[in-house]
């Protein structure tokens, strides 16, 4: 069984617990997400079955698309609601939309983000979330993310017994994203702490949220002996990249990891490096043109047949 799960991820469950729900909806060890979803928030988790695992990264470099709610006023020890709150300042009075606008555009392009410390990035083997719950600050290196779009949605809640407000927004990012992180620089461009109030993911891999699969659907396509209708095939991980169709001679070639001459692909010098090689309509390999060799060499062998 190969092909990916376009699956919902309900809120309460980590990334793996889905991943561990799956295996045991469709008895299949080899399954793998395409990107990490907080237990808090819900949408568009890839879920990777069999062979499809091996184009998890293709997936996971298309960006994301995410709607939700910055909430101005206190900041958490999270940078979302599930977390303590360790600062505090009473929205008096409602920042005007043109602010706002003005300081979410600030955030977009490539920018620099400090993961926050409860997530799951290793350190020293450890996770930050693990150091975290430990009391113990650690440095993490900054990174560089892309955020292609960051806009309001709709007006801005004010609550003047709060002393809140909550904006609602969607941002269109690179992979790696951290989206409490963007909420919490939110209210540090306008002044004032903020949290991540709530955030659906709406597009992930290419799927929208509306072309999602829950785990009742798939247990259902399961005992209905349909559940191949529902896999994905994981050639939609590869759609930007050429393919070319493989003869028998060359087909046997690949079959033995042969690195291969530019001309037996008919390519073009300014082609895409990477080469999706099909055979019998199907996936076989990723193939990768390597400068110094002047050739294409094997990037991921696939083998579906």
């Amino acid at each position: 069984m190969n092909g990916i799960v376009p699956l919902y991820k309900p809120r309460g469950m980590t990334s793996f617990d889905c991943v561990s729900k799956i295996r045991g909806i469709l008895h299949q060890k080899k399954v793998g997400h395409s990107g990490t979803l907080d237990p808090n928030v819900d949408g568009v988790l890839p879920i990777c079955v069999g062979k499809a695992t091996k184009v998890v990264p293709y997936l996971m470099a298309s960006g994301k698309v995410y709607e939700g709610s910055v909430t101005l006023g206190f900041s958490t020890t999270t940078e979302d609601l599930d977390g303590d709150i360790v600062e505090q300042q009473t929205i008096t009075q409602a920042f005007l939309d043109g602010e706002i606008d003005e300081a979410m555009f600030s955030l977009t392009g490539e920018i620099t983000q400090i993961p926050p410390m409860y997530s799951a990035i290793k350190i020293n083997g450890k996770k930050l979330y693990e150091y975290a719950r430990e009391g113990i600050e650690i440095d993490r290196p900054a990174r560089k993310v892309t955020i292609k779009s960051f806009e309001r949605i709709g007006d801005p809640k004010f609550d003047p017994q709060k002393g809140t407000q909550t904006i609602n927004f969607k941002v269109q990012c690179s992979k790696g994203t951290y989206v409490r992180t963007l909420a919490v620089d939110l209210g540090r461009k306008l002044g004032v702490p903020a949290v991540m109030s709530q955030l659906t993911r709406t597009q992930s891999g290419g799927f929208q949220i509306e072309d999602t699969i829950t785990f009742s659907k798939l247990e259902e396509a399961v005992e209905n002996g349909t559940i191949e209708t529902l896999l994905t095939p994981l050639d939609h991980a590869l759609e930007k990249y050429p393919h070319f169709a493989l003869n028998e001679d060359l087909w046997t070639r690949v079959q033995n990891g042969a690195v291969l001459k530019r001309s037996n692909f008919d390519q073009p010098k300014d082609a895409e490096p990477v080469l999706v090689l099909t055979h019998a309509d199907r996936v076989q390999a990723l193939y990768q043109y390597d400068q110094e060799r002047a050739a294409y060499r094997p990037l991921t062998m696939l083998l579906t047949e």
